[in-house]
């Protein structure tokens, strides 16, 4: 996990300028070393079908919670990460008003790539989703930020 001011800077600063998350309602919370959550509470807005989330929800979900927890591995150095594949596995449904939490682990830090996974539940810790991604870790100011 980030530990330097820089680094815990980059990574409050990559949650605020997170628009799309936002957009979600998509709540962080980092807790150690490659392992943050997001939350999420299912509303009308991230719906397929009149009770279900989308798919497509719970990939972002997925993704964003896989490359959080991928950012606090690389932040003191100046770096954020970029996905460069995920795969996912839906296992049952998420629905209306239901709230779930997503939790990233690190498989691997490597040199040139960090592989990460992630699962979703909900409240009563039903398995709703899971996926494993690699990640690509690049200088933060290609990306648009600054850093002090």
């Amino acid at each position: 996990m980030a530990r330097t001011d820089s680094g815990l800077a980059l990574i409050k600063e990559y949650d605020q300028k997170n628009a799309f998350a936002r957009s979600l309602g998509l709540s962080l919370n980092v807790i150690g070393d490659g392992v943050v959550t997001y939350t999420l509470t299912v509303e009308d807005d991230h719906l397929a079908t009149p009770g279900f989330a989308h798919g497509g929800v719970l990939t972002t979900l997925l993704d964003a919670t896989m490359g959080a927890g991928a950012l606090t591995l690389v932040a003191d150095e100046g770096l954020v990460v970029s996905t460069i594949e995920m795969q996912v596995n839906f296992i049952q449904a998420a629905t209306l008003n239901e709230r779930i939490i997503a939790t990233s682990t690190v498989v691997r830090k490597g040199k040139k790539v960090i592989f990460m996974r992630a699962e979703i539940r909900n409240e009563q810790n039903k398995l709703i989703a899971v996926s494993n991604g690699s990640f690509y870790p690049f200088k933060a100011e290609k990306a648009g930020y600054t850093l002090n």
